[in-house]
């Protein structure tokens, strides 16, 4: 019971490595087009889960990544006559990745990564306290 708190805050900050991943692989395939196939990249979304544990008799709650998945929204449509990827009409299909988007989700895990580890730290100086008063 004494180190759950710790384990609590290892799988938050897990979870929010998994995002920072997630968005800078969706940052870097922003413009990229598969070049056999000729589809763009699809926008990939972390889906997190909050799964039961128990510890004696306290039910406490983990985060887990329960699925990468896609984002189903449009492509975007660029009007491109020249590129060698326009359809008929000119236009050519682009990832429905939002750069800006990406970035602010980026800054949002960093943060609440850093709670989650301010978590772990303060969790660890307590019991670390406690095992001194424990010595005395």
């Amino acid at each position: 019971m004494l180190f759950k708190g710790l384990e609590i805050s290892l799988t938050g900050m897990s979870a929010q490595r998994i995002r920072i991943d997630v968005a800078s692989s969706n940052l870097a395939n922003a413009n990229a087009i598969n070049p056999v196939t000729g589809e763009p990249y699809r926008r990939k979304v972390p889906v997190f889960e909050s799964v039961l544990v128990k510890e004696g008799n306290i039910p406490l709650n983990e985060v887990r990544v329960k699925e990468i998945a896609y984002d189903e929204s449009p492509f975007k449509m660029k009007y491109d006559p020249n590129n060698p990827l326009a359809d008929k009409d000119g236009y050519v299909t682009l990832p429905n990745v939002d750069p800006l988007k990406e970035m602010v989700d980026m800054v949002s895990a960093m943060r609440s990564y850093e709670a989650n580890l301010t978590a772990f730290n303060t969790h660890k100086n307590m019991l670390t306290s406690s095992l001194e008063i424990l010595r005395a």
